[in-house]
């Protein structure tokens, strides 16, 4: 018998009986002392809320007026739930232990019939990452990086960090306030306001050796931090205008800090405006690179030189002639 199967079993045959004792528990499911207690702290755990009573015939009775009603799925909502964690594998998600915990309890709560379903979606269905010679519902082969479990139970406290980055060989201490914790391509960036140089600016997780709530006392309001964004906007140095071929494109792969608004009710046309740091050489390379990856379907409004000339130069060498 199952682990999970027998766990509910037992909640079963407690919930019944107003008292019962470990001994009769290892009587009547075969099962030695210590699987019994661990299995009575697991129900515990999961909230059947069991009074322990002290003495030589002591035992446990189970409050039955605090029992909450038993959750009810319908097919089509234990599909979708297993779906969601069939298509969220290898992504490099937090939480994975708990995940695992999660559909092992559900599983329990359904029927041999719903279950034969889960197994033959499983097999059928293969999401990107899917290892499709083991198929398992419950592979948690990919890896979170550790700190990120760390991270978010620190911004569920505050938004104010202190963060301390790996930058080459040396580490880098910044005093942000977190605007998002993004997830792309397999790997989690923290876009946040650096406090020291007043501007938005992206870290890698991967690249994140400490962080912690920064309890300073001369931290600026939320809505300060995005009125100093929006002047910075301002200095836009990129305008395009897309048409549905670039939007399809865009919507492929773009850089995080870039963003379109729709300029008609059919989202066929767009508008996208952004400041290119022309100082910085990786700047310049990937908008160059990104902009020939969107296609032909653009008209450009303002373009920094230095990113044309990087086009100009782009298509050249693939044309075969030398750049000027």
């Amino acid at each position: 018998m199952k682990k999970v199967e027998r766990i509910n079993i037992i909640m079963r045959y407690i919930n019944n009986r107003a008292h019962f004792t470990i001994s009769e528990i290892m009587q009547e499911f075969n099962i030695s002392r210590s699987t019994a207690i661990r299995d009575i702290r697991e129900i515990e755990a999961i909230g059947m809320p069991l009074v322990a009573e002290v003495g030589r015939e002591g035992g446990y009775s189970v409050l039955h007026n605090s029992v909450l009603p038993a959750v009810r799925f319908t097919d089509n909502e234990i599909k979708a739930l297993f779906i969601a964690f069939m298509a969220t594998r290898n992504q490099q998600l937090p939480y994975l232990k708990s995940r695992q915990s999660l559909a092992e309890k559900l599983l329990g709560l359904i029927s041999e019939n719903q279950q034969d379903d889960l197994v033959l979606l499983n097999q059928i269905l293969l999401f990107e990452g899917t290892n499709p010679h083991n198929p398992d519902l419950l592979d948690l082969s990919d890896l979170p990086d550790p700190v990120i479990e760390k991270l978010i139970q620190t911004l569920l406290i505050d938004r104010y960090l202190i963060i301390s980055v790996k930058e080459g060989k040396l580490t880098k201490t910044y005093s942000i306030y977190l605007l998002y914790l993004h997830h792309e391509m397999g790997n989690w960036l923290i876009e946040g306001y650096d406090a020291g140089e007043e501007k938005s600016r992206i870290f890698p997780v991967s690249h994140l050796i400490d962080v912690k709530p920064d309890e300073g006392k001369n931290r600026i309001s939320k809505k300060e931090i995005l009125e100093k964004l929006s002047e910075r906007s301002k200095e836009n140095n990129l305008v395009l205008e897309l048409g549905p071929k670039a939007i399809a494109q865009f919507k492929k792969y773009h850089p995080l800090k870039l963003s379109i608004s729709y300029t008609n009710p059919y989202q066929t046309t767009a508008i996208l405006e952004a400041f290119i740091n022309t100082k910085n050489e990786e700047d310049i390379v990937e908008m160059t690179n990104w902009l020939l990856f969107l296609g032909a379907d653009i008209t450009i409004r303002k373009l920094p030189e230095e990113v044309l000339k990087g086009i100009h130069e782009s298509v050249s060498v693939y044309c075969g002639e030398k750049p000027t």
